[in-house]
């Protein structure tokens, strides 16, 4: 079972920090780690509040692929979700860096979110051909307003940290983030149970109903920008279903729907391949880990057919002088 998350109190707080390399994604170990923290921080009454962060370099980076069409054991994603959505202490997420996917929506679960200035968070599912199926296309809708959050979802957009404050999607920025987000959730454990949670904060979906412009917008930006695609459309769906009904888990249940409809899709399956793909093509397997790079000054190519000149195109784009050698003057 891949991934953990280790629980410590920190002066009467509990850390929660994921911890599966390299960028922390929401594995079996993961999911498993977060809900058996958020009961334990439940029952201890010395634990005044919780802290949700990553180690390294991530937050959390998302689901992990590499569950998907299997048979996920363990926690669900929605049983994470609502224990920490309805944890009784304040929840701070101290975003540390990447934030995407499931990372993002873990953060949008939480009371409040405080994010590192180097951090950057995204809603990228689009190009997987998947929609944010952990209430994604429900929440964020919530905070940051339903143009921008379709934006960010149609696009795959990563937001930097200072953009993310001004849209409202994270609270504050500090340079030392874990300690601040400490600080803040005793703080706020001071002034009483009364903590925000996103689903209930509906004012910017009351606003886009009646009016049209948002969901056209979206549509026009989806044809442009991911023409052919199925899986936009459902984005846009469970967006107009977020402005428009007045129950939050109804929102949910549309949503889980659609996600569904873009798992089996076709399109889905053949991204996912494409992902695949590219991070493989990008690894030589052959090659030693410990190889030293060569910085190349310049190259040489015998011969300007068809994959010569596909050669000289790489090294040219990479900035590299490239000196050609045929046997045909006309090539």
């Amino acid at each position: 079972m891949k991934g953990t998350v280790h629980y410590e109190i920190v002066d009467s707080v509990a850390l929660l920090t994921v911890d599966n390399p390299p960028v922390n994604p929401l594995s079996e170990g993961v999911r498993n780690g977060l809900f058996e923290g958020i009961a334990k921080a439940e029952a201890d009454n010395d634990v005044v509040g919780v802290v949700v962060t990553g180690k390294g370099r991530a937050f959390i980076a998302g689901a992990d692929i590499s569950e998907f069409g299997g048979n996920m054991s363990g926690h669900s994603l929605n049983d994470v979700f609502k224990s920490m959505e309805y944890c009784s202490k304040p929840l701070v997420a101290a975003i540390n860096g990447i934030t995407l996917g499931g990372g993002l929506e873990t953060a949008l679960c939480c009371n409040y979110r405080i994010a590192s200035k180097q951090a950057f968070v995204g809603l990228p599912e689009v190009n997987l051909g998947l929609l944010p199926g952990g209430g994604g296309t429900q929440r964020l809708p919530r905070l940051a307003g339903p143009s921008e959050a379709l934006k960010m979802m149609l696009t795959g957009a990563h937001i930097p940290a200072k953009k993310a404050l001004d849209m409202g999607i994270v609270d504050s920025l500090s340079d030392n983030v874990v300690e601040d987000s400490i600080q803040f959730a005793k703080e706020k454990a001071k002034e009483g149970s009364n903590h925000p949670k996103v689903r209930d904060l509906n004012e910017k979906m009351i606003e886009a109903r009646g009016s049209e412009n948002v969901l056209v917008e979206a549509q026009a930006l989806a044809a442009k920008a991911r023409k052919g695609q199925f899986a936009p459309g459902q984005i846009i769906k469970c967006v107009e279903a977020a402005i428009n009904l007045d129950d939050f888990d109804e929102g949910l249940k549309k949503e889980g729907e659609l996600f569904v409809e873009c798992l089996m899709h076709p399109q889905r399956e053949a991204m996912i391949h494409i992902f695949f793909g590219e991070r493989a093509a990008s690894k030589i397997s052959d090659v030693p880990a410990d190889t030293p790079s060569m910085d190349i000054k310049k190259a040489g190519i015998i011969g300007s057919g068809t994959m010569g000149g596909g050669i000289a195109m790489c090294f040219a784009n990479a900035g590299i002088p490239v000196h050609i050698i045929d046997q045909d003057e006309e090539n």
